[in-house]
């Protein structure tokens, strides 16, 4: 089992990251991701399958038309590892 991220380290992550917003009561990350099209989200889901499965590591996605959520936890751990961290990075370079 991946080891949770400590407080301190937490926040340097999260500046990496400035687009992800942090949950502390959900104990994730998440961000929204809006397209212009609904087949353009759809299109951005298939690829964060595709990390998903390489990284044995799968988010919690939530799509609404135009708008796709991406939220993050390691549910086994019961919060924010390292593997989220990495995953939503990977994510990122879909967009960003």
């Amino acid at each position: 089992m991946s080891e949770l991220v400590a407080q301190e380290e937490l926040e340097t992550l999260l500046k990496k990251l400035p687009e992800w917003d942090h949950e502390e009561e959900e104990k994730s990350i998440v961000r929204v991701f809006e397209f212009d099209e609904f087949m353009e989200g759809i299109d951005f889901v298939d690829a964060v399958a595709e990390i998903a499965e390489e990284s044995e590591h799968h988010p919690d996605i939530d799509i609404r038309w135009v708008n796709i959520t991406v939220r993050l936890t390691t549910h086994d751990a019961g919060g924010l590892t390292d593997s989220d961290f990495e995953v939503a990075r990977k994510i990122d370079t879909l967009v960003d």
